[in-house]
């Protein structure tokens, strides 16, 4: 196990309420109110209209946080060194969509993101919105994965499993099951390593229940009883396909928040694949989906301990949702992304 996660989720993640409507990952605790900068990247497709919505949000709240903003697009080379500065700096993102080329040579800039600041974990959280009709109920799952090692990073070597923190994460947060997705049936090395990692971390967390599933087994299980699962730790590539089918089951990736965290930094951006940040027709019509992006922003402003403002954001979506008036294409209505974002400022208290 990498010893550079043991302080990540326990600094960062919080005791979870027992209301079991409630979506929330990071500390409830207050911050002493002081306004924080945070680096915004709009991105591409309809990046800029998602974070654009955010920023209304915020500011009809006055939510003490402050914006710099930077301009970058998927198909550049690098992420310039002024962007790097500054989330070093400020040490939070909120982050659009960034289209990834496929082949050609050109690297992922969300990749070379979450290399350059270390991003190890990636945290999905995936659960079922009132009001929202989807095949299954009593879906809550938070998916952890590791987040920059592996397959999915493009390096051919050891998965690192430094989400196995995960365990820690869910005794703090009153959770009651850890599910580690693997294939060590064939994967003996890189994934015999991960599940050495997280049986060892388990035992020393008894009251946690602990168990182990092959990934191909966890993929017919997700998609019929998705309500068994509670926790699930995941290696690299299997995260990012488990996570993708988690927000299918509960709603679709347009309403699930997420995030990618370090031990120094974090970005928040939509939980599960951005596939529609390319969506040209979602751009002209103005009606992308903001829910996941909003809820991803309460998410940040709980890490950046204003715990108050997260939850007025948070109540404010969620009553949207529920009354099902306005919602995007994605979720069955034909409402534009500013009449959504709208109906939120309408319900914040």
């Amino acid at each position: 196990m990498s010893r550079r996660t043991l302080p990540i989720l326990k600094h960062l993640l919080s005791t979870r309420s027992k209301i079991a409507t409630r979506s929330v990952t990071y500390m409830p605790r207050p911050g002493d109110g002081t306004p924080r900068s945070v680096t915004l990247i709009p991105g591409d497709g309809v990046g800029p209209l998602v974070t654009g919505a955010v920023e209304q949000v915020m500011e009809a709240m006055h939510a003490p946080v402050y914006f710099e903003k930077y301009d970058i697009h998927g198909d550049m080379k690098s992420v310039p060194p002024e962007v790097i500065e500054s989330i070093r700096k400020n040490k939070v993102c909120l982050k659009g969509g960034l289209k990834t080329p496929v082949g050609g040579g050109v690297s992922s800039l969300n990749m070379l993101l979450r290399k350059e600041l270390d991003l190890y974990a990636s945290l999905v959280h995936c659960f079922n919105l009132k009001g929202l009709p989807t095949r299954h109920e009593n879906v809550d799952i938070v998916v952890i994965r590791e987040n920059t090692e592996g397959e999915y990073s493009g390096l051919e070597h050891e998965v690192v499993p430094g989400v196995v923190e995960s365990l820690k994460y869910a005794y703090l947060n009153n959770r009651k099951k850890v599910t580690a997705v693997h294939k060590a049936n064939i994967m003996k090395l890189a994934d015999g390593l991960f599940l050495e990692s997280c049986r060892e971390v388990a035992s020393k967390y008894p009251s946690i229940q602990y168990n182990e599933m092959i990934v191909d087994n966890c993929s017919m299980q997700l998609v019929s009883k998705p309500e068994q699962f509670d926790v699930m730790v995941t290696p690299n590539l299997y995260g990012n396909l488990v996570a993708n089918t988690a927000a299918g089951i509960a709603g679709g990736t347009g309403v699930m928040p997420g995030g990618n965290v370090g031990a120094d930094h974090a970005i928040f951006e939509q939980g599960a694949s951005a596939g529609n940040v390319g969506n040209e027709s979602l751009l002209e019509q103005k009606k992308a989906n903001p829910v996941a992006l909003l809820l991803s922003s309460a998410m940040m402003l709980r890490h950046l301990q204003f715990p108050s403002f997260a939850d007025r954001l948070e109540t404010a979506v969620k009553r949207v949702i529920s009354e099902g008036k306005y919602r995007t294409k994605d979720l069955g209505g034909d409402s534009t992304t500013q009449q959504v974002v709208d109906a939120v400022l309408a319900n914040l208290d």
